[in-house]
């Protein structure tokens, strides 16, 4: 859970994190990302559907998966979880259905309809319940105010000529190192398949971790549906560490908070 609270809050801190600051970007950058809005709308027309559920599969193979029902509210994202299969980062060593909640920022969670007051299973379910939105939402906040751009040049990657554009935020700001996400902008969609990302606060210096994305266009917005995170083994090949596949996704269910706690 350490490793995975250290690789997200980084990078959902680069993205949305330091918003006191107006955007910096170059032309080129500019033009991509403008592109990528143009594509799926910025995250006013992923608002405008109200809310979403879906089912979520966060498998890490060998070492098991966490299965969930998500919920969530676009406005003031709140969100909802409620897990048939925890086995990694959800009451590991429980057994029953687990529903975790995070409604006007207070956390809570049941474990077969009783509240679990446990203050480290109260803390993760406040943190799974802002990453899980966050990882759904990400491609629409790139636009956020605070972020740096920088474009860095092509590569060619299975085929694909990508446009690759850096992504830093000021340590003025932060007060720490900054943290690096190269986007791999594609040239026909205009939608970003692929970044690296290191973890300076975890000792990963460059940018080496990858995370792939596929996507589906879902009652017109388009839903990073399929993510694949790597990682270079000690002879610097590639290995995939987990897969976590979103389906079953339905917009404007008419939620309200009652029906995410």
């Amino acid at each position: 859970m350490k490793v995975l609270k250290k690789q997200i809050a980084a990078l959902a801190f680069a993205i949305i994190g330091v918003s006191a600051t107006a955007q910096q970007m170059d032309s080129k950058s500019e033009n991509l990302l403008n592109s990528l809005k143009n594509t799926i709308g910025g995250y006013e027309k992923l608002a405008e559907k109200k809310d979403v559920q879906f089912n979520y599969v966060y498998d890490n193979f060998e070492k098991g998966k966490d299965v969930s029902v998500e919920r969530y509210i676009f406005d003031k994202e709140h969100s909802y979880g409620s897990y048939s299969t925890h086995q990694i980062h959800v009451l590991p060593k429980k057994e029953g259905k687990v529903v975790q909640s995070l409604v006007n920022n207070t956390p809570s969670v049941t474990l077969d309809g009783k509240t679990i007051s446990d203050k480290q299973a109260v803390g993760t379910a406040g943190f799974l319940r802002k990453v899980n939105i966050f990882w759904f939402t990400m491609m629409y906040k790139l636009h956020d105010p605070g972020t740096v751009y920088k474009h860095i040049g092509t590569e060619e990657m299975e085929g694909i000529i990508y446009d690759k554009v850096s992504l830093t935020y000021d340590n003025g700001i932060t007060k720490k190192t900054n943290d690096e996400y190269i986007l791999y902008f594609n040239p026909i969609t205009h939608l970003v398949d692929a970044f690296f990302f290191n973890i300076v606060d975890f000792g990963i210096k460059k940018p080496i971790l990858k995370m792939t994305l596929e996507y589906q266009n879902i009652d017109g917005v388009y839903i990073a549906t399929t993510r694949k995170s790597y990682a270079p083994n000690k002879d610097g090949v590639y290995e995939i560490g987990g897969v976590y596949s979103s389906s079953q996704i339905k917009f404007n269910n008419g939620f309200s908070l009652e029906d995410l706690k």
